[in-house]
Parts: structure tokens; sequence; C-alpha cells
């Protein structure tokens, strides 16, 4: 994230040899049949949903004023319907002593959950449920790390996170203390994913900067500013391996997870396809870091040899959000991570040896986004015609950013880049509706299908500001499926596990997680648009536990449960 100032920054964009393919990306003419309009519309009021994000602002200007909070989108009382979850800060006063954690003094400022009823309006059950929250938030993750059929809750915060087991009965327990995971320092997002491939899931914790209210002037004498992130130390992540019996156990220097960042996104694929999940982790104003799995539960740092650590120019930026598909439908996941105006997100194309080609310029995503800053993102197929778009919050982090800066903003509205062919990305928001003509401070972004009709939809947060939930509309004949996998020799949720369907116009492959974005955590469901198939002809699923599974002939049009077999009922 945060505070690139922007007199750090040149103003263009593009090294002088890149200039023309930049440019050309920006400026260039689009097909019509490009431009296919999405139709998403904000629903929130209508549906129930009166949060409010609380962000105090200080003359102190702490960086955790500009931060935001996440969003989860999970079914908690598997009732078949999206229930959404979400994080809230917590007031504190102009000087905060050192050590300080910050209480939610009022209601204003809880998390709240939001229970989706038959009718498709929510209701808050917040304090039914126990999920009121302590201190200021920051995001959530959800998984069912004791695999007894109900979503689990982990919710990250400056100065202590809380872990949350779901009853059954629609309650949660803080079972925090227990578990030995609240952490220290000032964590942003977390992953659950089974590292070690024993069944359970493990759960990566990302930090943000060594800090605990450092009172730092940054600016001139008469005009402080928010610190740039280098003025603050990095600090490691941490690694806690679930032991199975409802407690886990620090791991990160043993594995080798605790290289020092200032981390803000996370990401998880099996990106070399040796079978093993791998960790993208989004760092902030320094280099990006990929830790490939050698298989022997341990991880290796590769960021730079993957060519994956800086942008083309051999630059570091504000990595933020992120998310690792396959968007080309080659079979590889690739890698896309977002910044601050005049940084560019950046792409990053799997090459199928282990390393990466940074793809923003040729495939027009460079210029796309040239002016903007990003937050929470994620792949997901809007029209249903087989190709995975790209759906960005978007916001600055400085709301006096215009007075410096005119072409900049700190309110802007969310982008949508449709997937063309898997060659290039054009930005299709200015002809899809008014919610891409709004002006919010864009943070957090989770997706899910809320009404089960086979359109992904999407939920955003805003720093100081409201959720806004998104229905997608749009108007398609395209077909769709989707898959709810259960695993037995696996984690109950199959995290990390990799399906392909094979179609007509070809093979989709889809990693299975809650993680990505920002701060937030997806609808652990697989989804995937068919364009004009009724059926998939073919499925693989290979399971975390290395079970492979196929299934023929598959209607599309609905979400299919799938139960992971014993390794002797497979071929």
């Amino acid at each position: 994230m945060n505070f690139h100032s922007q007199r750090w920054l040149w103003p263009a964009a593009c090294t002088l040899a890149a200039f023309l393919v930049c440019g050309f990306a920006r400026s260039a003419g689009q097909a019509p049949s490009e431009l296919v309009p999405a139709d998403f519309v904000d629903v929130t009021a209508r549906a129930g949903i009166d949060f409010v994000h609380q962000a105090p602002h200080s003359s102190r200007k702490y960086l955790l004023e500009t931060m935001g909070s996440g969003v989860a989108l999970f079914d908690y009382d598997n009732d078949g319907r999206l229930d959404i979850y979400l994080v809230n800060g917590a007031p504190f006063p102009d000087f905060v002593p050192k050590g300080t954690i910050p209480q939610k003094t009022g209601a204003q400022y809880w998390n709240r959950l939001y229970h989706q009823k038959a009718d498709g309006t929510f209701e808050d059950v917040t304090a039914k449920a126990g999920l009121q929250g302590v201190g200021y938030g920051m995001g959530v993750a959800v998984g069912d790390y004791d695999n007894d059929g109900y979503e689990d809750l982990f919710v990250t915060s400056l100065g202590g996170n809380h872990l949350y087991h779901n009853n059954g009965n629609g309650t949660f327990a803080d079972v925090t203390e227990k578990a030995g995971v609240g952490g220290t320092g000032w964590s942003t997002s977390a992953a659950w994913v089974d590292l070690d491939g024993d069944g359970y899931l493990d759960l990566v914790l990302l930090r943000y900067i060594q800090w605990d209210w450092d009172d730092v002037w940054c600016g001139p004498r008469d005009n402080r500013g928010y610190c740039h992130p280098d003025v603050f130390q990095p600090i490691s992540m941490l690694v806690y391996h679930n032991n199975g019996n409802g407690t886990f156990t620090e791991v990160a220097h043993r594995v080798g997870l605790d290289k020092p960042g200032k981390a803000l996104g996370i990401a998880v694929a099996d990106y070399d396809r040796d079978g093993h999940p791998d960790i993208f982790v989004a760092n902030d104003s320094m280099v990006e870091f990929l830790f490939h799995n050698k298989g022997d539960g341990t991880f290796e740092e590769e960021g730079l040899e993957a060519g994956v650590a800086v942008d083309a120019d051999g630059r570091t930026f504000a990595g933020m959000g992120t998310d690792f598909a396959d968007y080309d439908n080659d079979g590889w996941p690739d890698l896309v991570v977002d910044d601050l105006a005049n940084q560019k997100y950046a792409l990053y194309h799997n090459d199928h040896d282990g390393t990466f080609s940074y793809d923003s310029y040729i495939t027009g995503i460079g210029g796309s986004t040239l002016l903007h800053s990003g937050w929470g993102m994620r792949f997901m197929d809007y029209d249903n015609d087989g190709w995975k778009d790209l759906f960005i919050a978007q916001g600055h982090d400085l709301d006096t950013i215009e007075k410096s800066f005119p072409d900049l903003h700190y309110r802007e509205a969310p982008m949508l880049l449709r997937n063309v062919g898997g060659k290039k990305f054009v930005n299709v928001g200015p002809v899809s509706g008014e919610i891409f003509h709004q002006s919010w401070v864009g943070r957090g972004l989770a997706l899910g299908d809320i009404d089960n009709d086979g359109r992904v939809d999407v939920v955003i947060t805003e720093n100081g500001g409201p959720a806004h939930v998104l229905m997608n509309r749009t108007q398609t004949s395209n077909h769709w499926i989707g898959f709810k996998l259960v695993g037995h020799k696996s984690n109950r949720d199959g995290i990390g596990a990799v399906i392909r369907i094979d179609t007509s116009q070809g093979s989709q492959w889809y990693t299975v997680t809650t993680s990505s974005s920002y701060l937030s955590s997806g609808d652990v469901r697989a989804h995937f648009g068919l364009g004009g198939d009724a059926h998939v002809a073919g499925v693989e699923i290979r399971w975390p536990s290395g079970i492979v599974q196929t299934l023929k002939n598959v209607s599309g049009d609905q979400y299919l449960r799938v139960d992971e077999p014993s390794a002797t009922a497979v071929h």
C-alpha cells in the first residue's frame, strides 16, 4: 500500500524503450466486440446492509488511518446462501501511547455478520453470533480448520488477532488463546492452506511493518504528512501449523517463511505444478516475495529468480492486492498485483519453467491502470464466456492527493478489465453502468455468487465509508458451472485442489481458495463460465491429498457438490 508520496515518482510510467508499447496500449481503439458491457447493481441498502467502516483520522497522520479493512463472503450456517462479514476499526486518541490496543467502545465500531435470508435480504446477527470483534480490525480469512463441516473465521488486527470457531448453531467461540494464534504486531491479510498435506488447514498470517504507535513526523515542518513505508522496518510473517487437535504451533522460521517484508496481500497456487502449494506475498515499497514449496515441508523465496519481485524496469512498487490464477487457460497460474497511481498494475505471465514474464504492457493492463490506485482485486468471469476477467477496488491512500497531482484521485470508481481471449484486457467500466462512475475509497473486495444464479457478485469495502454489495445482472446466454468440494482425506474445504474442466472451447483451470485480494476472503466454491456449452465434457480434480478424480459429461448451470473419494476408488 501505503503512501508512495508522489514526489518520489517520476510522472511517466514507461521507460523510453517501452514508451511506444505502453502508449499504444493506452490509446489504441477497441473493437466493439471487445467492449462487452457488464451490469453490476448496488443493492446494499435494499438488501439490509447498513455497515459503515470507522477510520478515525488524527493530526499524527498514522498510516493505520489509510488502510481500510476486509470483507468475507461465506456460508456460515450451511443453508446454501452466502453471508457477509465486515471488519471494522476502533477509536483512538490523537496521541496514542506505545503498546495501546484500541477498544471498540460502541456498536458503531463492531465488526458485523449479516445472515442472508431466503428472500435475498440480510439480517444483522452479529451479537447473536458473538462476532463483534476486538481492537482495530484489518483482515479476515475463512476456513474450516477442524474439518467439522462449518466455516471458521480468523480476524486480523493491530495488536492481536482472533480465531472464532463456528459452533454449528449460529454462534462462534473465541478460541484464540487455546489455539495459540493471537500473534503480535500489525497483522494484515491471512490465508488458510494445507502447507504439508496432512489434511488440516494451516494459517499464514502477514504483518505489515514494525510499528507500535510510533509518533514519527514526516513532511515539511508546517505540513505533517503520512510517512513513506521506507521510514519503517519490515517484519516477518507468522505461520501457524495446525496440530489437528484445535491448537497451532508457530513455525515460520522452521519452514523458511520468516523473511522480513512489508506484506499486505497474499495468494496461493501451485505455480510449477509439482503438487505442492506455493505462496505469493505482495509487499509495499520493496521486492515482492514468491515462496516455492520444496515438498519437504519447507519453502524457499525465489521472487527475483522467478521474475516477480519487481516491475519491467527493475523497480519496486506499492504491492497491495493480488491474485494467483490462470488467466489465459494454459494450465499454469499467473500473478497480478496492484499498486498506487503512476506505477501500473503488474501482470506476470507464467512461462511454464518456474519463471514469469511481466506482461502489463502487452496485455494493456499497464496503460489502463497508470493513473489508478488498486487494493482488493480478483480474477472472475463476469459474463461466463470462459475467460477470467479482473475486478479491482480502487482509491488512493492520500485524501489530499489532488492538490499536488490533479490527474490522480483519492476517490475512484472500481475497475473491470475484460479478458479478451487470454491475450489482452480492456476496460469495460465506462460502458458498464452507474457503479463504474461512482467515486469510492475502495479497499477490501470479496467475490461470490450471492444469489446462486451463476453470475459472480462482488462486495467492496471503503476506508471510512460504507460497504457496497454489487449484484451481477449482466445479460448473457452463456452457461456456467460451479463446484463445492468436500474433502475427506484432504482438508474439508478442498482448499488447494486444482480443478480442470474440458469444453468445446478448450480447458480451464481453477485453484480452490478463499484467499487472494486484499484483507478479504471469498466464496470457497469454484466457478467457471462455459460460453455456449451447456455441458462439461470432462472434469479432473487433483485433491491436496494427491487423489485424482474425474467426472464425465456434467450438466452446466448448477452448483455441484463433489466429495473426495478414497484413493482405491479412483483410476
